[in-house]
């Protein structure tokens, strides 16, 4: 799987993404160093671009070890974080739960 891909079909419009952090296993060491990806919050087309291309890179996201860590904030209040279960990775969209009935006060 494409790093750089994967990111972007998940999120859809870079546009809509606050900021980022991705962390990745690098495969150029053998000592399990991670590659820190960051996106801040005030950035600029030129970093998002560079974000973006800093992804590009092919990992194995199916059995094995996690290759991908970490967390997307998007404008709308909600994330995504990595999903893991038994070696095979994605991103997971989450949403604020809405309160239910029984737990609202009547003020």
């Amino acid at each position: 799987m494409n790093a750089k891909t994967e990111f972007l079909q998940h999120v859809g419009d870079p546009a809509t993404v606050l900021c980022a952090s991705i962390s990745h296993d690098n495969p150029f060491f053998d000592d399990d160093q991670m590659t820190e990806l960051n996106l801040p919050v005030n950035r600029t087309a030129e970093d998002m671009d560079n974000f973006i291309n800093s992804l590009d890179f092919e990992y194995n996201n199916g059995y094995g070890l996690q290759k991908l860590y970490g967390c997307i904030w998007f404008k709308n209040g909600t994330w995504s974080t990595r999903g893991e279960y038994d070696g095979s990775e994605w991103w997971e969209h989450h949403c604020i739960p809405k309160i239910p009935k029984e737990l609202k006060s009547n003020q």
